[in-house]
């Protein structure tokens, strides 16, 4: 039998071939497509075709191995998708190889102090990130002429004056303050916005936790023992703090608080500018003018608050020295914290 008259016997042989599992596909493969298959036998016997007709017998021979190959692939599909319809479809699996993210080396804090917080009877409460005059400034007792009411401290909304990117969370104490009464024990997580120039030590948006807490008889030192507590928590059981004199505008008596530094254990060294303490937070009774103000009665009710930077904290705990690597999604810098989830 003449070779192209071989072809095309095969060439109507394609239409009728059959495979139900994996085996019989197999033997098509190796009775066709195999190194001792027929289309390799065809390949031998085509050099012996006369070289007028080669180009055309060519032809013919290449559409032969196309079709085998394209009724293999179509079998082998089919087969594929019986298989996962009979229920051997892996669906743990993936659609296509991709890499499983990882959680922000800020939320990994941020949660740890919740987490810390609400062991200690705190509640999370949250607020609108753009705020009005009253809820950032005046209810907090900040005077009219205080510098962080100018431009150059704060983002205001052109269109309407009274409308700003809130400076600090300390405006959702106030809402909290306006819609709930004593007692209250609150943890207010959430972004800020300051207007500054953004470098490894500063940025124009970062986040803050602050936490509020008012009843009757609340104390100064019932400020000092939560703060211990939560240094202790976070930093470990050794940490020691200590409170300096200082001042904010809702808070009086106010203080900024210290943690013995947990790099060189307090005895020095350069993260801690050699005096063995690194400062964290500031804190302080609540102004009896801001609870009037909040519409709580100050002759009865005191209470204190406490707030720190995010970025601060986890920069002592894993040491990151520029604070630009937490907005710019680096995957290298991200993939880092993998083992801390």
């Amino acid at each position: 039998m003449a070779l192209t008259d071989k072809i095309q016997q095969l060439l109507g042989e394609v239409a009728s071939f059959v495979a139900t599992n994996e085996a019989e596909l197999e033997e098509l493969r190796l009775k066709y497509l195999s190194r001792k298959g027929i289309i390799n036998d065809l390949m031998a016997e085509f050099r012996d075709v006369p070289n007028d007709q080669k180009r055309l017998v060519g032809i013919q021979l290449n559409e032969l191995k196309a079709s085998i190959q394209e009724k293999f692939n179509a079998l082998k599909q089919e087969i594929i998708s019986h298989e996962d319809v009979d229920g051997n479809l892996d669906l743990s699996r993936t659609p296509y190889p991709i890499a499983l993210g990882t959680r922000h080396p800020l939320s990994l804090v941020k949660n740890e102090i919740v987490d810390i917080f609400a062991r200690l009877g705190f509640t999370v409460a949250t607020g609108p990130e753009i705020e009005d005059d009253w809820h950032v400034f005046s209810s907090l007792n900040f005077a009219d002429d205080h510098p962080a009411r100018d431009m150059q401290d704060t983002f205001f909304i052109q269109s309407q004056p009274d409308i700003i990117l809130r400076t600090h969370t300390s405006s959702v104490q106030s809402r909290v303050m306006e819609t709930q009464k004593p007692p209250i024990r609150v943890i207010c997580p959430g972004r800020v916005y300051r207007n500054e120039a953004i470098s490894a030590r500063a940025h124009c948006f970062f986040h803050q936790i602050e936490g509020l807490y008012i009843d009757k008889d609340v104390t100064f030192a019932d400020l000092k023992q939560i703060l211990l507590l939560f240094a202790r928590q976070m930093f470990g059981a050794d940490t020691k703090i200590r409170l300096r004199p200082s001042y904010f505008p809702f808070t009086e008596p106010s203080a900024e608080m210290d943690i013995s530094c947990n790099i060189c254990g307090g005895k020095g060294c350069s993260f801690c500018k050699h005096t063995g303490w690194v400062e964290i937070m500031g804190c302080g009774m609540v102004d009896p003018n801001v609870l009037d103000a909040n519409g709580i009665d100050s002759k009865i009710y005191k209470g204190y608050a406490f707030g720190f930077g995010v970025e601060r904290i986890t920069n002592l705990k894993y040491r990151v020295s520029d604070l630009r690597l937490f907005s710019e999604n680096d995957q290298r810098f991200l993939e880092e914290f993998t083992s801390a989830h």
